[in-house]
Order: structure tokens, then C-alpha cells, then sequence
């Protein structure tokens, strides 16, 4: 089966693809000569690469964003009698079937997977597929008008050719063809740049796809704040805007509306000493692990050595949650719970609620479906990791792989996007213990402290996103009763206290929210507005 692409093989693809049309434009088949004098030879945006960068760079920004990396799922097919038809970036008239066969004489047989694309709206545009099955994927890529084929060779074993008969083969489109997917790649390779270009890309993403401002605040951007003033159980919340954890924040916010990437909490210990517990803090192995650090060396750390321009914002406790908040019952969980490795068992299925109604466009339980099976594939151990634990846990069975789970599911009657939707289970204990994401562990911390009690054994802290934390009304809603450092150098006054940052960190829907059972179960999240049904 042919391999992911990758950017270099793109590159190659196109300069070949703009050779084989000048061919085409000089030396058309006779047959064909019609179709050649009629269509167009091709448009301004083929060629765009090949203008100068203050030319087409511009250009190329307004027709297409990092997001049109993300595959849109055409369908499945599962014979020749079920053939599906769909319109696509380049082709405008397309149909798939799929023909069972043994040429390889082997015991469950394969299969052909029959593309026949028509219709181009120019000569030099090109469109790229996915072609997945629970086992296996391939890729190809189209930019004559004809009959192709993908040739499963053989099915794995008696599951994926009982899956495929049963649920075909999924089809998934690369949306912006061949040049918007080299632009996509252009725009979401410098999220996770550590640079001022990252910087600015992620400024820009996070602009373009949730509307955030990023107003500038006076300098200075790092309070002179007094740890005295600060308590057990105040929040902090992150939020990192270059390197890898930006360009992965970025992403994590657009797709749950958190305006915040990474969050801390706040411990006093019994000589009045300020401590900082945080999940996701690299120890020296480059593990992200679950640490409780003193607030002077965490502090030091994020003002000289963090160097994804991180922006802090302190949310004090509201008065009579800090007098519900049991701080000897925080401390056990979070020394219990340092060292453990962070929550990526269970990360994304904080986001995922909804069969439909948490994907951000083009993106759909199909596509994370394929994704998972290709990673699986690229990185089976990062993704049993990331989750294959989760899923085995929502099945109640072990050791299941991916195919075998999504296999496993359809079995039972349970669609696969369905089954993303099983909440998460805070009492689930994972191979390598407890699997807390960075909000989930001081939700947990919070709930062990008694700040959503009486509903406390209906919340499942391991369902909230970083929003939905930073929503709750536990924290600080009357202005005057917040430290005199807070925010004394800022022109707008917010009801929180930013400490450090150059821009000014919105969360909207800060502290609006009363908790009820089951919350946050089963909730919407798309963009831009990310609205909600009330009690979901």
C-alpha cells in the first residue's frame, strides 16, 4: 500500500503535474480534442506558486487556512451495486464502487476500488483522496478525466473483510486539492514554530477561526503580584501562542471554544507556603507528568524558560468556595496524584459529546475515525496511548487494537461515532494509573475539596474542557474584593487578574455557570460562537 504523503512528495507531484499539462495543452489525443478545446487551460490559483511571495502569498491566505489539511468524508462503498457519487475539488462529477475479487488466492480475497472522475473545471487542477478501512489506508491523487483504481490486494483477516462487506471502504477528499493542501501545510507547519512567525500564525488562526481580538495591554506585561494575596484552590489558566504547545493550543481551543490551553492550580500548605500543581509539566526525562512545585520555581520558570510566549490569568476562588474548599483533602489527591504520567488516555473525549455537533468543518467522526486508523498505523504505541485504552474501556473489554474496536462496536449495533460520545469515567484507572488532562486534574482536586458538593458523584470531571472549567461560577465576581496589583496597570478592568502577557486574555463565559448533574455530558462546541443547549 503506498505510504503518507508528505510535503517534499507534494511538491514533486505538482511541478509534474504542471509538466504533464503543458503536454496536454500542446499534444491532446484526438478523442479528446473537444473536451480540450472547450475547458479552460487552467486557473490564476494553479499557477500562484510560481509568482513572487509578496504576490501570491497574500493571495493564497484569503482562499484557504490551515483547517483544509483536514480530509471531508465523500462515503463508504461496499459493492458495485451500492456505488456512491459526490462532487469534488477538482472533478465536479465522481463515482465509486467496489469489486470483491482473489487474485491473490488468498482466504479472505481483496478488493477493487473503481474511481471514475470526470468533468475537471481546468486542466492543472488535481484531486487527493484517503481510502481507509479499519486495517489499512492508501492515497492517490487524480488530474486525468478516467476510470481509476485502488487494488486491495487482500483483507487483512475475516474482520476487515466482513467490515468492508458490510460497510465498504471510506472515501475521504482533500477538499482544497493539491494547492490548497500545499498552502494548508504552509499555514499549520509554523503553529508549532518556535518563532515570532509562530507567533503571528497562531495569532492569525486563532483570529480567522474563533474571532479572538488579541488587544495589546501597557506595559508592564508581568505583574509585581504578591503571593501572599493568592489561596488554595485559585485557577490559572494558560494560554501559549508559539513552539509545539502552540500550535497544539491553538488547535485544542478551536475545536472546544476554550480561550485558554493549559490551566494550574494553587495550593497553600500548612506554613502558608505557596505550591503550584500542575498535569503537564516536562520533568527532565521530557516526560509530561503531573508535578507539585513551589510557586517561586514554577514562576521563575514561566518568566525566563517557557519559551512559548505564555499568557497567564489568575481566577481567584469566589470567598465562600474558598471556605468550602477542603485544603487538606486538595493536598492528599495532588500528592497522590504527582508523578503520574498527564491524561492523554482520555483528552479528547472531554471535546467529543456529541455524534455531530462538536466537529469544526470539515471534520466529522469519519475523518477522526480515518486519522485514528492512519496514526494507529504511522505510531500503534502513541496510540494505543492516546486512545485505545479509552475506547477498549467504553466497550468493557482489553487489549483490542483499533480495527478490532471499531470492528467490535459496529458488531454490537454501536456506530463508531457513537461511541466516541460514552463519557469518560473519573474512577477509570488506566495501565499507567489515573489519567487526568491538565483541567481534569484540578476539577478532580476540586471536587475531593467539596466545591461541587451536593452533586459531587454525578460530575465526571474527565468530561470538562478547559472552557467548561473556566465557566463555572466558582470564582471572584466582585472587583473590589481583588488584590490592588490585580490587572493596576491595565486600561480595562476585568474580573480576573492577568499577570503575564503581552495581549489581553478574553475568556468569555468566565464564571456564568452553575454546576448541575451529568454536566457537560453532552454538549455542543462549534465554532464560531460555540453555543450550547442549556443543562446539557
Amino acid at each position: 500500500m503506498k505510504k503518507p504523503t508528505s510535503p517534499l512528495l507534494l511538491l514533486s507531484l505538482l511541478f509534474s503535474l504542471l509538466f504533464l499539462s503543458s503536454l496536454f495543452l500542446f499534444y491532446p489525443q484526438s478523442s479528446n480534442l473537444s473536451r480540450f478545446l472547450v475547458k479552460t487551460p487552467f486557473r490564476p490559483i494553479d499557477l500562484l506558486p510560481f509568482l513572487p511571495h509578496g504576490i501570491s502569498l497574500p493571495i493564497l491566505k484569503s482562499l484557504n487556512s490551515a483547517v483544509d489539511l483536514l480530509p471531508t468524508f465523500v462515503g463508504s462503498v461496499a459493492s458495485s451495486e451500492n456505488r456512491i457519487e459526490w462532487k469534488g475539488a477538482c472533478f465536479y462529477e465522481n463515482e465509486a464502487w467496489l469489486e470483491f475479487h482473489n487474485e491473490s488466492e488468498s482466504k479472505f480475497g481483496g478488493g477493487k476500488l473503481h474511481i471514475k472522475v470526470n468533468n475537471a473545471h481546468s486542466w492543472t487542477c488535481m484531486d487527493l483522496y484517503v481510502f481507509a478501512t479499519p486495517y489499512q489506508f492508501t492515497w492517490d491523487y487524480y488530474f486525468i478525466s478516467r476510470e481509476h483504481t485502488i487494488n486491495f490486494k487482500e483483507w487483512v483477516n475475516q474482520k476487515e473483510y466482513e467490515f468492508v462487506k458490510h460497510n465498504g471502504v471510506s472515501i475521504f477528499l482533500m477538499q482544497s486539492g493539491m494547492l490548497g493542501t500545499l498552502k494548508a501545510m504552509w499555514d499549520v507547519f509554523p503553529l508549532f514554530s518556535n518563532t515570532g512567525w509562530g507567533e503571528s500564525s497562531n495569532l492569525a488562526f486563532l483570529k480567522k477561526h474563533m474571532g479572538a481580538t488579541f488587544e495589546k495591554r501597557p506595559e508592564p506585561w508581568v505583574s509585581e503580584l504578591n503571593p501572599d494575596d493568592i489561596h488554595s484552590g485559585d485557577f490559572l489558566a494558560i494560554s501559549k501562542l508559539k513552539g509545539r504547545w502552540g500550535g497544539f493550543e491553538s488547535l485544542e481551543k478551536w475545536v472546544t471554544g476554550a480561550y485558554a490551553g493549559h490551566t494550574a492550580v494553587c495550593l497553600k500548605d500548612s506554613d502558608g507556603k505557596l505550591w503550584i500543581g500542575e498535569s503537564g509539566h516536562e520533568n527532565e526525562e521530557g516526560e509530561d507528568i503531573i508535578v507539585v512545585m513551589p510557586w517561586e520555581e514554577w514562576w521563575e520558570y514561566e518568566l525566563t524558560q517557557d519559551d512559548s510566549d505564555p499568557h497567564i490569568a489568575l481566577l481567584p476562588l469566589h470567598p465562600d468556595m474558598r471556605k468550602k474548599f477542603n485544603e487538606t483533602a486538595a493536598w492528599e489527591y495532588a500528592k497522590r496524584m504527582s508523578g503520574i504520567p498527564y491524561g492523554y488516555h482520555n483528552m479528547i473525549f472531554s471535546w467529543i459529546d456529541t455524534i455531530s455537533d462538536n466537529y469544526p468543518p470539515p471534520l466529522d467522526a469519519h475523518v477522526v475515525a480515518s486519522v485514528m486508523t492512519m496514526w494507529s498505523h504511522i505510531q500503534p504505541a502513541y496510540a494505543a496511548n492516546m486512545w485505545n485504552e479509552a475506547l477498549n474501556k467504553r466497550l468493557n473489554t482489553s487489549g483490542l487494537d483499533l480495527p478490532d474496536i471499531i470492528v467490535e462496536s459496529e458488531r454490537r449495533g454501536i456506530s463508531f461515532d457513537k461511541l466516541l460520545t460514552i463519557p469518560e469515567k473519573d474512577d477509570w484507572v488506566y495501565s499507567d494509573g489515573k489519567s487526568t488532562s491538565c483541567v481534569v486534574f484540578i476539577l478532580e482536586m476540586y471536587k475531593v475539596a467539596g466545591l461541587f458538593h451536593p452533586i459531587t458523584s454525578s460530575i465526571q470531571a474527565t468530561e470538562f474542557t478547559i472552557k467548561d472549567a473556566y465557566s463555572l461560577n466558582f470564582f471572584e465576581n466582585n472587583m473590589t474584593r481583588l488584590p490592588d496589583w490585580c490587572n493596576k496597570d491595565d486600561t480595562v478592568k476585568m474580573s480576573y487578574c492577568q499577570i503575564l502577557g503581552k495581549y489581553r486574555m478574553e475568556l468569555p463565559d468566565y464564571n456564568t455557570m452553575e454546576p448541575y448533574p451529568h454536566m457537560n455530558e453532552k454538549c455542543a462546541s462549534l465554532p464560531p460562537d460555540y453555543s450550547r443547549d442549556y443543562y446539557c
